[in-house]
């Protein structure tokens, strides 16, 4: 209408002179077209319009999950990704059989979620995802996330087990079923935190099976009451050749009061400290000439209350051969075949003649009472023998080697 008008009036524009009429008409068309250029003419005019603003909905609020929980298999070695519009994430939970932790961060903005572990081969893992919206308002979902098998897979067993106490001396300890190929991709998915802080380090090497193993210990011995966790995030990870990790655990122990034991082979004396004081010293017969007790210091593996001890199970054949049946109160030093232990049949020889085939023996009654005094991962540390220092692979041989050494044994270093 307003183009119509104004034509009209362009074309008697041309024909003749304005009358007063055409004037006022013109006029009147000018201030119709200054409205209509206006914009909104009630929010000029200073008209109320809250109830336009309230006719406008929120936005809901929507979780997604990736990968999708339908469709094909999720590819193993992935993220977790959890995102949410219109809210903010106030709780992200992943769990999967076999599963103790399955770690990720929060944006800052609380819009996302990405887990740091990945995903590991053949597993369903259930994602349970909470988000709260302007109004204050909770909605959650719940996904779930399959993903394929791989062709080659690995495990790690670890020391010490959940929830036990363990001597000063003892490292953590992971033993792979599998050769590694990517050492510092498999590191990388452990840690050790302690309470209170220490320094330590992991140290590759090869158990005595030919296994790859990997060890940490803090720099001197672990202090008395210390909390220890122990994360493995291995699921997923590529180990080399695509083989994939699958174990995603979380570890707890402490560390129980101090027990040192020193053995003096010239001397033949066994010294017990207990948090720094000497308890109680123990005459001994260790390892005659020929069959000498290592040096170096060694951490107590197990304890067995008896035990049958043939040397054919430690390579000792010929006239050294012996079997001597049933033996009392076994504290394990080395896999090798090291032991403390009762030996009755050289009484009269402790403190006087060493004169076993390597092993630690005392009185029954001396061995029952070393054997109630310590635990898994206590130190036993022998002086003054003729022998070489044990392996750092012939049990927990850590300590047997110089910090700057031992932290070069790291596949990140």
């Amino acid at each position: 209408m307003r183009l119509e008008l104004v034509g009209r009036l362009g074309a008697a524009r041309w024909g003749a002179r304005r009358t007063p009429v055409q004037a006022a008409a013109l006029a009147a068309i000018a201030a119709v077209t200054l409205v209509a250029c206006g914009g909104t003419g009630a929010a000029k005019a200073g008209r109320d319009t809250s109830n336009n603003a309230a006719a406008v909905k929120a936005e809901p609020v929507v979780i997604s999950v990736k990968p999708d929980s339908g469709g094909a298999p999720a590819a193993p070695g992935s993220k977790i990704n959890v995102r949410t519009s219109g809210g903010k994430l106030s709780k992200v939970t992943v769990s999967a059989p076999d599963t103790d932790a399955f770690a990720g961060s929060l944006s800052k903005d609380k819009s996302t979620w990405t887990s740091s572990a990945l995903l590991a081969p053949g597993t369903q893992y259930t994602v349970l995802a909470r988000a709260e919206g302007p109004d204050g308002k909770q909605i959650s979902k719940r996904s779930t996330i399959t993903t394929a098998a791989a062709q080659d897979t690995f495990v790690g067993e670890y020391s010490p087990n959940k929830g036990t106490t363990v001597g000063v001396a003892m490292p953590v300890s992971v033993t792979f079923n599998r050769p590694i190929e990517n050492k510092a991709a498999v590191e990388r998915g452990l840690t050790v935190t302690a309470t209170p802080a220490v320094e330590g380090a992991w140290s590759w090497m090869k158990d005595r099976n030919g296994k790859d193993r990997i060890d940490y210990r803090p720099k001197e011995f672990w202090k008395p009451g210390t909390k220890v966790t122990l994360r493995m995030s291995l699921s997923g990870v590529d180990a080399g050749k695509g083989m994939l990790g699958t174990q995603q655990r979380v570890v707890n122990f402490t560390i129980g009061k101090s027990v040192v034991s020193t053995v003096d082979v010239e001397k033949k004396a066994m010294t017990v400290a207990e948090n720094g004081t000497v308890v109680r010293t123990l005459p001994v017969s260790n390892g005659k000439k020929g069959f000498d007790t290592w040096s170096g210091t060694m951490v107590v593996l197990s304890k067995v209350p008896t035990l049958r001890m043939d040397s054919r199970t430690v390579g000792i054949f010929g006239p050294e051969a012996y079997d001597i049946g049933e033996v009392k109160w076994d504290v394990q030093l080395t896999p090798s075949g090291t032991y403390a232990h009762a030996a009755p049949w050289n009484e009269g020889l402790f403190g006087k003649v060493n004169a076993s085939h390597g092993c630690i023996g005392m009185s029954t009654k001396d061995a029952k009472w070393f054997y109630d005094r310590v635990r898994l991962g206590d130190p036993v540390t022998v002086v003054n023998s003729a022998e070489d220092t044990v392996a750092v692979n012939n049990g927990y041989g850590d300590w047997n080697v110089d910090w700057a050494t031992w932290k070069a044994g790291s596949a990140l270093n």
